[in-house]
């Protein structure tokens, strides 16, 4: 709580005992002021520095722009509560002149209530204390119309003022979450800072929830009721009631006191009712304003009339309505800034972020709905301000507040110097650490542009720009919808008038330019993603791209890069058209279509098919030699309705409405020949490339179109069947050569391997097993372990074929009932071919031995016991065990190859991918080891070996070894632990090996207690479930600890007693029974290990672990703690007592975030 009280605030703090202002709890109390910890300082904005709280009363006068009506502006007064002047953007507005002064409400409404003499009507009722649920239990039960509730409060209150009132009163009490009562008794004695005083004192301090806090459905509705009580309250009375000088001055003074109360739940529903009331009072002030200018409007035309037809009467009635108008406008006028000065510039700052973005809010929906009166800058600046607020939800308050005003374009040309002020702000706050307010700060920006374009400079723009490569897909759809407006919308509109291809043309050449410009080549799929809530007809204009591809001497000619940029947007977009789904790494990875979204993507789909069929062959026959360009195009027919392949001659559907200017039908119906033709070419593309991907993508091509349930499948099998002859034939033939020859000339090397390429890429696809490949692979890759002749290049296509080849048979087995001839010839060669491949763990090349690693890693995982679980019992025989000698050669490979690896060096860009590329390989590694381990494949001990790099390799593998100590974790708690134990045993005597008794006192034995807290953390949760394999791990590390005898005439004790000081680490896990079993069993060791000259030293590592078995005594935690904890104990009703004095201190950071 603040001890120094403001100046600024209204009278009720001053007028409370030093008692009250010191009480405090640490539930429902809280600072009303607000510090720099919950609101950030203005930086480059318009004053100097940002306003205190101490300055209540601002002098914000300025004038109203040219045209607009002649209001008065709320917030001049000469008052002397302090100013928000002082800066150099008030300045300017001051010089125009100001206006004259009125004593404001706010001076007599918010120390005191005023007495007015109520109706004594009904004595009888106000002497009783009012039924305080009544009109609460309403608004919350929510079964009546509010407009019926206010009316039957209307009724009580013309009979009875003050029991009218009190009922009101009660309500927002109530509402609260306060349990008290305001009395007649209180009501008519006591002054409103006495009656808030009791109040809180009355207050529930044990519970910090309160209805406007709760989010359960029924109090979400209360909330809303509340808000809609208050507004309809306003409109029922604004022709009589709210100028009957009672109710709104007495509400409005009371509101003000409770808005300033030390108990947040007071202050926060006491400020919503303020807000909302005033929001309603503008509406009321506007309606007063418009009345007032249509009876001048009356005024002047009846004036205008000649003597003899200009009627008197008329003329003196609307002078007399005029001043009426007037009176009211300035009662209304007096209510606001009272609410504005009373609670407005004190709570935008309050230390509760629901409280600053509530009076933000509704600032808002003030300056949209009597902008005359409210769009000034002397109110903007609020806005500006709270920009720089540290909480989510009140940065996200302002930025839709200004989107409604920026919305027009009337409303945002008077906002030209505000924008100047804080577009800096604007701009960064694209960046904001919470996506959802770079969002809204985006479509902000937005609609600045479109309104005010010639305010945002092209630096501005171009921090928009790259976020549209943002991971966050609202952020990125947001920040495409910029670049849309900004970059192509105006020249696509023009484009259109030189008509639909020339403005086709325009649009991609501006797409393409900055998808160049932006250097980010291999993410179109993101762009495009952007791009597709706003420019979806664009992007679907397939005819449009795939001809502009097609152009052979465009009047301006495509580069390399724009076509293949060009290609990427053309996939990408039918890749968004037909399956919907954000790229990898952006949003959920699958939505639930609707029926209409299902319907859009089937009709995208057939579009697409009927444009892209008769020109894929063509795209490909021309762009044949760049495999880049090949394998982007290869994936269209995954895209593709493959069933108009089956009909010979059916003519497209007209295109819809939506893109009738963009995509007319084609004027070719669809022929027989275009699928020969695409066929034709995949062959011709796997031909003539070699390279992995471009292979890749015709061999996944190819498998779409393979598929049974169509027609042409028997053209397409036998048009596979064909390639893969004409593949096998000349491997055969190759291989026949290789095996006889005694000299390998380079060319026929050369073609052995691109042959070898092709089958074993399209093997992963397509069952090659007629062909009858494994033999001539298998005594090629004998060849290979038995002399070390056979090259690399033709080495790992021989293990990649074979593999595929035992996979596909055992898929055949697995669907039918196997007979055991199969499954044995199966297992053998299974058996021979982990053989070879444990063979070539010791070739000389790396990328064999690494090949060899992966393929014997997902083997052994096909392979092991889970084969032949649930109904898979016939396929127990081809369960493979490793030996021993294969899991230590596995083991040794991984420390070879990833705890072992040499940095490249070089920073260039080039070196950098090559690190990258390099670190993801060893990470497969890593992982196709560690699931041998989670799969029992390997035994758990063989862990040790990973997890004892855990520490010292956790940038580069951190994820995956917890993961795998998580795993491990799960499957046997206590080999889990004796696994963590053997891990750090292994160093403690690597180190002790290398380095010698005095490691202990150098860096690498911190590394090793590091790695020991580490894995203690994992131990944490369920400690009662870790209990036996905790206390296991300890007794076994004692033993090891006293394992090695002292050197005789050494004074350091046993070799491994260090061990005991990383044994450390583990016994703050442990429970208090545990400990001191622990202690004992440390005792009787030393008894049993130590002569009796040793047992007296005080080693340090026995002394350390030692104290950490006794460590909980001090601190009283054990195990009954765990098992029933013990309830927490209820905070005292009488709060602590504070020093006060001039220089106030903020509550500490734990009761704020309590609030």
């Amino acid at each position: 709580m603040c001890c120094a009280l403001p100046t600024g605030c209204s009278g009720i703090q001053a007028s409370l005992p030093p008692a009250m202002l010191l009480r405090k709890s640490s539930r429902v109390l809280d600072s009303p002021c607000s510090s720099n910890s919950s609101l950030g300082q203005p930086q480059g904005t318009w004053t100097s520095s940002s306003p205190s709280v101490a300055q209540g009363d601002a002098e914000m006068g300025s004038l109203p722009a040219s045209g607009a009506p002649a209001v008065p502006d709320l917030s001049s007064s000469e008052d002397g509560g302090g100013s928000d002047s002082g800066s150099d953007f008030e300045d300017t507005l001051w010089k125009g002149g100001k206006r004259g002064t009125r004593t404001p409400l706010s001076r007599t409404l918010t120390a005191k209530r005023p007495r007015k003499d109520a109706s004594r009507d009904g004595d009888s009722l106000a002497e009783r204390n009012p039924e305080p649920s009544n009109l609460f239990e309403v608004v919350r039960l929510a079964k009546s119309a509010m407009e019926s509730v206010v009316d039957d409060w209307l009724e009580s209150y013309k009979q009875n003022k003050e029991a009218g009132f009190l009922e009101l009163v009660n309500f927002f009490i109530r509402s609260c979450g306060c349990k008290g009562v305001v009395t007649p008794e209180m009501f008519r004695k006591q002054q409103n800072s006495e009656i808030i005083q009791q109040l809180t004192e009355q207050f529930d301090e044990d519970s910090a929830e309160y209805p406007l806090v709760l989010t359960t459905q029924p109090w979400r509705k209360f909330q809303a009721g509340f808000c809609e009580l208050v507004t309809v309250l306003v409109r029922r009375c604004q022709y009589s009631i709210v100028y009957d000088e009672y109710l709104m001055d007495t509400l409005i003074s009371l509101l003000t006191g409770l808005s300033d109360s030390q108990v947040r739940a007071f202050r926060h529903t006491s400020t919503l009712a303020a807000m909302k009331l005033m929001t309603a009072l503008v509406r009321v002030a506007l309606g007063v304003s418009l009345h007032k200018d249509n009876n001048q409007r009356q005024y002047e035309a009846e004036r205008s009339k000649g003597p003899s037809r200009r009627a008197t009467d008329k003329l003196e009635a609307l002078l007399e309505k005029r001043r009426e108008l007037q009176e009211q406008q300035e009662e209304i006028e007096n209510m606001m800034n009272a609410i504005f000065k009373g609670v407005f510039v004190h709570r935008y700052r309050d230390l509760v972020p629901e409280i600053r973005a509530i009076c933000i809010e509704e600032m808002g929906n003030w300056m949209q709905s009597y902008s005359a009166s409210f769009l000034t800058d002397s109110y903007l600046k609020y806005i500006g301000w709270t920009l720089h607020d540290k909480q989510r939800e009140v940065r996200l308050k302002c930025l839709k507040a200004l989107q409604g005003l920026y919305r027009s374009r009337e409303l945002a040309a008077r906002m030209e110097l505000f924008t100047s002020r804080f577009k800096g702000r604007m701009v960064s706050m694209v960046l904001d650490k919470e996506p959802d307010v770079g969002v809204e700060a985006i479509k902000l920006l937005t609609l600045i542009l479109q309104n005010m374009e010639e305010m945002l400079t092209d630096e501005d723009c171009e921090a928009v720009y790259p976020v549209v490569y943002a991971s966050n897909r609202a952020l990125a759809a947001a920040a495409g919808e910029f670049l849309y407006k900004k970059q192509f919308d105006l020249d696509w509109e023009a484009g259109k008038e030189k008509g639909r291809r020339g403005g086709s043309r325009d649009f991609f050449r501006l797409l393409l330019a900055f998808f160049i410009e932006s250097e980010l080549h291999e993410h179109a799929a993101y762009l495009v993603d952007s791009l597709w809530n706003c420019a979806a007809p664009l992007l679907k204009d397939w005819d449009g791209l795939t001809h502009l591809l097609l152009e052979e001497s465009p009047e301006e000619g495509w580069g390399d890069q724009q076509e293949n940029a060009l290609i990427e947007i053309l996939v990408s977009s039918m890749r968004q058209a037909t399956e919907g789904k954000p790229p990898v790494g952006r949003g959920p990875g699958k939505k639930v279509l609707s029926a209409r979204e299902r319907k859009a993507q089937e009709d995208d789909r057939e579009k697409l098919t009927q444009y892209l069929i008769p020109l894929l062959p063509q795209l490909l026959a021309k762009f044949s030699a760049d495999a880049e360009k090949v394998a982007l195009l290869l994936a269209a027919p995954r895209y593709f309705n493959l069933s108009l392949y089956s009909k010979s001659a059916c003519s497209p559907p007209p295109p819809s409405q939506e893109l009738s200017h963009l995509c007319p039908a084609p004027p070719y119906p669809l022929s027989p020949q275009y699928l020969e033709q695409l066929l034709a070419q995949l062959r011709e593309v796997v031909e003539k490339h070699t390279g992995q991907e471009v292979l890749e993508a015709a061999a996944r091509a190819l498998y779409v179109l393979c598929n049974p349930e169509f027609t042409f499948y028997s053209r397409v099998d036998l048009a596979r069947s064909r390639l893969v002859d004409t593949l096998a034939d000349k491997f055969q033939q190759e291989v026949s050569e290789l095996l006889q020859a005694s000299y390998l000339d380079e060319d026929e090397v050369y073609s052995m391997a691109a042959t070898l390429k092709r089958i074993s890429i399209l093997h992963n696809a397509h069952d090659l097993t007629p062909w009858q490949l494994y033999e001539p692979c298998s005594l090629l890759l004998q060849r290979a372990v038995d002399t070390g002749e056979v090259p690399k290049q033709v080495v790992i296509p021989t293990m990649t074929c074979l593999h595929f080849g035992i996979l596909w048979e055992l898929a055949r087995v697995s669907g039918t009932v196997p007979a055991q001839k199969e499954l044995l010839a199966l297992k053998r060669k299974v058996a021979s071919f982990c053989s070879l491949c444990q063979s070539c763990l010791t070739d000389v090349d790396s990328s064999v031995q690494e090949q060899a690693f992966v393929l014997l890693s997902d083997l052994l995982l096909v392979f092991s016991p889970q084969l032949a679980r649930g109904e898979r019992e016939a396929l127990e025989l081809l369960v493979y065990r490793p030996e021993v000698a294969l899991q230590s050669q596995l083991a040794g490979f991984l420390m070879d190859h990833v705890f072992n690896h040499a940095e490249l060096v070089g920073s260039d860009e080039e070196d950098s991918e090559g690190k990258i590329q390099r670190l993801h390989q060893r990470r497969n590694l890593l992982a196709g080891f560690c699931k041998l381990i989670i799969y029992n494949v390997l035994e758990l001990s063989a862990a040790s070996d990973v997890f004892k790099h855990y520490a010292k390799f956790y940038k580069d593998y951190g994820d995956i070894i917890k993961e795998t100590l998580s795993r491990a974790r799960q499957i046997d708690r206590d080999e889990w632990a004796r696994t963590l134990l053997l891990s750090l045993q292994q160093l403690l005597t690597e180190l002790l090996l290398q380095q010698g008794p005095d490691a202990v006192y150098g860096k690498a034995f911190l590394e090793i207690r590091d790695l020991a807290r580490r894995f203690s953390l994992f131990f944490g949760l369920h400690q009662l479930h870790n209990r036996q394999a905790l206390v296991a791990l300890h007794k076994a590390g004692i033993k090891f600890a006293f394992q090695e005898p002292a050197p005789s005439g050494s004074e350091l004790g046993p070799l491994n007693l260090p061990f005991l000081e990383v044994l450390s680490e583990f016994s703050p896990r442990l429970l208090r029974p545990d400990k001191k079993l622990l202690l004992s069993y440390l005792e009787q060791t030393c008894q049993a290990r130590l002569s009796p000259q040793q047992r007296g030293k005080l080693w340090n590592s026995l002394v350390t672990y030692r104290r950490s078995l006794r460590s909980l005594d001090d601190l009283g935690s054990d195990a009954s703690r765990i098992a029933a904890p013990r309830p927490r104990r209820r905070p005292r009703s009488t709060a602590k007592r504070q020093r006060l004095d001039g220089e106030g201190q903020m509550p500490d950071a734990a009761a704020s975030a309590r609030k």
